[in-house]
């Protein structure tokens, strides 16, 4: 007993280690990003791990009218907001007829969807390719808030079911009671109370999509309809010609911000919504 409880604690002290070995990490990539950002080029090839002498803002200015990453900015705010709204529209409902709604074929239905979380956007790249080919979508952002929706509809539904299937029951009784239609019941009640599980769905939503860049390279082939992450790929190809890297890195924290806004505004939600899903039937 003794040794089990020395194994789970060294295991214990590893795994805090880890953890803050890693953060210690990310935090020292994001400043050193953050600081080559605000260099001359100059500064960044004598010094690339020293500090700035002044603060070059311009950097932000040029990456982002120069260079036209404003653009790849706003078509990714528009597709990611979006596609949101169309998985939160579509997950929302079923979430909640499959977590509080007996009828046949229930519990398959809700394995079927949780299956499409296990499968690989890889394998679904070239079918989802000439789908949207068919539909005529091509280098069409809504092609690609079309794939956005299908493709996290999946896991949004497993994570609300797991939080309407910890309300309380007597809520639907006593709507049931005053003559509630479960339509009715569904919009006056539980959406209300749902609230916590749709901002919990919005964050990973937004952090997911936000800067996905596998299917928007392959979909958008303009460079006016560029996504943030796909112009910043393409960027990266010129600037090994102009050797303007300190504008790409500029880029780059431009590109974080939205993110960083989100996780540490609702880091709460985020925390909470990792085990709405652990409750069983």
């Amino acid at each position: 007993m003794n040794v089990g409880k020395t194994g789970m604690k060294a295991l214990s002290i590893v795994s805090r280690a880890f953890v803050y070995c890693w953060g210690l990490f990310t935090i020292f990539t994001f400043l050193w990003i953050l600081t080559s950002a605000l260099k001359t080029n100059n500064e960044f090839f004598s010094k690339a791990w020293g500090l700035f002498k002044t603060p070059q803002f311009s950097n932000f200015t040029k990456i982002l009218f120069n260079y036209k990453l404003e653009r790849g900015f706003i078509n990714s705010i528009f597709v990611v907001i979006v596609a949101i709204v169309g998985v939160l529209v579509v997950s929302t409902p079923a979430a909640y007829v499959l977590a509080r709604i007996i009828f046949p074929f229930r519990r398959s239905l809700s394995k079927f969807i949780t299956f499409g979380m296990g499968i690989p956007v890889q394998f679904l790249l070239i079918p989802l390719y000439f789908i949207i080919f068919r539909m005529k979508l091509i280098d069409n952002l809504w092609g690609l808030i079309l794939v956005y929706i299908s493709l996290s509809i999946p896991f949004t539904i497993f994570l609300m079911t797991g939080f309407f299937k910890s309300l309380p029951g007597a809520l639907e009784e006593a709507a049931r009671i005053d003559g509630c239609s479960k339509i009715r019941t569904f919009f006056k009640i539980m959406l209300p109370l749902g609230q916590p599980a749709i901002v919990t769905a919005t964050v990973f939503l937004f952090l997911d999509l936000i800067n996905e860049f596998l299917f928007a390279f392959t979909l958008i082939g303009s460079d006016t309809k560029y996504t943030m992450s796909v112009q910043i790929y393409s960027l990266q190809g010129s600037m090994q010609y102009t050797g303007d890297w300190v504008a790409l890195f500029a880029g780059i924290v431009i590109i974080i911000i939205p993110s960083a806004i989100i996780y540490l505004f609702l880091s709460r939600q985020l925390i909470q919504g990792i085990t709405m899903g652990a409750v069983k039937e």
